[in-house]
């Protein structure tokens, strides 16, 4: 699969018609992948998708999935939506046991790992381990509801992660969760963000091609401040 360079806007379909899915993911076939947030209403108060949902989505979806992990017990779970065909899985920092044995487990099926990181969790034990992992998530709300405000407080995190991958010649690629829209996605592309999840900026917009076009256009920008 060829992936798509930075900067990356992934619109969550957590924002999405539900009953009209098909349609609305049909229309974010310019963005880089469909952000697909898992919530098993114990690691967060909310309760979405399952494996079975995904698996569906994987076969309607024309870009690729990034899933978002917000469930206890991803050492159980996660590989399953690796298997499933899922292009980028996700779990979190603070329910996982063995971070690094996991991301090598998803690596191992096929799937790029990534970890996530809620607001208030320090990100220092990462570093030394940034090269295990495709993707660190910080997120930019407290997860598990969509239509919040961005944490402007999560920026100095993500900017030493940013700081640390330059410093050690890591790929790993930044992305932030929550509150992303047109007035706060160049902020955090200057912070070191390279990969964008925006639910309403994109399905609340009237055209939402044009919406993601913008959002890139934007996140480009502000990555020439960082």
């Amino acid at each position: 699969m060829d992936l798509p360079r930075a900067p990356r806007i992934n619109p969550s379909i957590l924002a999405a018609d539900f009953v009209n899915l098909q349609a609305d993911l049909a229309r974010i076939a310019t963005a880089d992948f469909a952000h697909v947030d898992v919530m098993d209403n114990h690691f967060v108060p909310n309760l979405t998708f399952g494996p079975q949902m995904v698996e569906r989505i994987q076969a309607t979806s024309p870009i690729p999935l990034d899933v978002h992990l917000m469930i206890t017990d991803p050492e159980r779970w996660a590989p399953e939506y690796a298997e499933i065909g899922a292009a980028s899985v996700t779990f979190h920092l603070e329910a996982a046991a063995d971070p690094v044995t996991l991301a090598r487990r998803l690596r191992d099926i096929g799937s790029r790992a990534g970890v996530a990181v809620k607001p208030g969790t320090p990100v220092d034990s990462l570093f030394d381990v940034l090269d295990e992992f495709d993707q660190i998530l910080v997120m930019t709300v407290e997860p598990g509801f969509g239509g919040q405000s961005f944490m402007p407080e999560t920026m100095p995190k993500l900017r030493s992660l940013a700081d640390e991958a330059r410093r050690r010649g890591s790929s790993v690629w930044l992305q932030v969760d929550g509150g992303i829209s047109d007035s706060t996605i160049e902020y955090a592309a200057a912070a070191g963000a390279d990969t964008f999840v925006a639910g309403s900026a994109v399905y609340g917009a009237d055209d939402v091609e044009a919406a993601v076009t913008r959002l890139r256009d934007l996140a480009r920008a502000g990555s020439l401040e960082s």
